[in-house]
């Protein structure tokens, strides 16, 4: 039975352990763009696309409409102040941030587990979200790198029994 009060909703979904990803893009001016997301998925392999989704309230929201291009990185276990940094408000996110332009000129960080290179192919705004789904145009990842976890609300670099 479904338990509308928002608190036990939100509480029920972090029993559910997921990889953390940055999502880059450039906004007009040429700006590097990027916000860490934890809600991103498979969809097909033929073609093959992805999902992520944002909060409507994001400030980067009016960037990634009109974004042709982004690109999704799984974090590593060792890039915990990185999502942190790209989690919060009111912070220079990429100061000191090395990065290199991908497709479309988006930024790719280093040393992260994986990185999908996406077009831009649609959007359904659904509740409080808007729900991306991009076509893979290039991937890369490395078997060798734990990726960063996020469950129960916290961050954690391993698995544990």
């Amino acid at each position: 039975m479904f338990d509308p009060v928002p608190e036990r909703f939100r509480a029920a979904l972090g029993r559910f352990a997921t990889g953390v990803t940055i999502v880059t893009t450039r906004a007009a001016d040429g700006a590097p763009v990027g916000l860490t997301v934890s809600s991103f998925n498979s969809v097909s392999l033929e073609p093959p696309l992805v999902l992520w989704s944002q909060d409507l309230r994001s400030r980067a929201l009016p960037v990634f409409e009109r974004a042709s291009h982004y690109a999704i990185h799984v974090l590593s276990a060792e890039q915990q102040a990185l999502a942190e940094r790209f989690a919060s408000r009111d912070v220079d996110r990429w100061a000191g941030v090395d990065w290199q332009p991908g497709l479309g000129g988006v930024p790719l960080l280093p040393g992260v587990a994986a990185v999908f290179e996406c077009r831009s192919r649609s959007r359904y705004p659904e509740g409080d979200h808007v729900i991306w789904v991009g076509e893979v145009l290039r991937c890369a990842h490395d078997a060798a790198a734990p990726v960063l976890l996020y469950h129960g609300g916290r961050f954690h670099t391993h698995l544990s029994p």
